[in-house]
């Protein structure tokens, strides 16, 4: 009898347990308090909010001129866009380009497209120099920015721009850009003739930066060649003919090459920093790193018709080299070991 009744209590009781710990929990949840994560500092906040309105919200202080600009430019800008924003090879053309919008092939610029100046220095801060973005300081930013502008005869060469005057400047195309009023649509997922997404290879280049595939010579689209890609296609060739005749390959697609010296080992840094954007696939008709064929010709003319060349700059049949490829920073030392690596690394 007895133990029937504290059995019948400890039941209602561990119910009364229950049911208050689940309208507690319900409770926590509703309110969003989970017991995880932290609350994020002004420090964190102000590092991911970076971005800048067409009417200048959010522009830090500080000032830029046309002058100043103009060294940074040569330094940090001109070995792709070129000395005047003309563009090398199939890298983005930054001047030029009025009325031409309404041509089959236009040429987008800073002066012809651009819609406001302060995203320009958005833009610029946020992505730029292509091998190592935000590492500008705003000083800089804004003093680039300056000089894109005057390349664009958009500012004048005395013009001093700042906080308070850069999203007032007019571009010229600005009035015809509009807002879409045209609903957002979902693209229908892929059900049949789907491709096999284990046959899908996605190559990166430059640490995972940005593919440059589509900015090779005669590629017309972003999805054209990727450099990695044709690579491992090509040494599966060459160990398909190997194996057919018999021989053997080194597993990275070639003889192993010598070990490099002293001076090319030290040059290895300065090519992945400075002179990888170009030599590395090629652009702007520069030899290849690797390309033993291109390299050749080049090598018998001897190390220190190259190192002089690479300092000073050299016009070619293919292409330009820009002295000390556009880093004038770098000093003397450092291009003659960036260009030993590169000779060592492609006979």
């Amino acid at each position: 009898m007895f133990r029937s009744l504290d059995s019948k209590l400890l039941k209602k009781s561990l119910l009364a347990l229950g049911l208050g710990a689940a309208l507690t929990l319900t409770g926590t949840a509703q309110a969003g308090q989970y017991g995880i994560g932290a609350k994020a500092t002004p420090e964190e906040i102000a590092g991911w909010d970076i971005d800048i309105r067409p009417d200048g919200k959010g522009l830090p202080a500080g000032e830029g001129t046309v002058e100043a600009g103009e060294a940074l430019y040569e330094q940090f800008c001109a070995t792709c866009h070129g000395l005047f924003g003309e563009g090398e090879g199939r890298w983005p053309v930054l001047a030029g380009g009025q009325d031409t919008l309404t041509e089959e092939r236009p040429t987008k610029t800073v002066g012809s497209y651009w819609p406001y100046a302060s995203t320009l220095y958005d833009y610029i801060r946020r992505a730029m120099p292509f091998t190592a973005p935000r590492s500008l300081s705003d000083q800089q930013v804004y003093d680039i920015t300056a000089y894109v502008l005057y390349l664009n005869e958009i500012i004048e060469e005395d013009f001093v721009l700042t906080k308070d005057n850069l999203a007032s400047i007019k571009m010229p195309n600005e009035e015809n850009f509009f807002v879409d009023p045209r609903p957002d649509v979902k693209n229908k997922r892929c059900m049949k003739n789907c491709a096999d997404p284990k046959k899908l290879q996605i190559a990166g280049t430059l640490r995972g930066i940005t593919p440059v595939g589509h900015f090779v010579e005669g590629a017309d689209a972003p999805a054209a060649s990727h450099d990695a890609q044709m690579e491992q296609e090509q040494h599966k060739e060459k160990v398909r003919k190997a194996t057919l005749k018999g021989e053997t390959l080194a597993a990275h697609g070639g003889s192993a090459k010598a070990a490099l010296s002293e001076m090319a080992t030290a040059g290895k840094s300065t090519y992945d920093g400075a002179c990888k954007v170009c030599h590395g696939s090629g652009l702007t008709g520069s030899p290849k790193f690797g390309d033993a064929d291109v390299w050749a010709p080049r090598i018998q003319k001897g190390m220190p018709t190259l190192v002089q060349n690479a300092i000073k700059g050299f016009t070619g049949d293919t292409g330009v080299m820009p002295p000390k490829g556009g880093r004038v920073d770098l000093s003397d030392k450092q291009v003659e070991e960036a260009v030993a690596y590169m000779v060592e690394s492609s006979q």
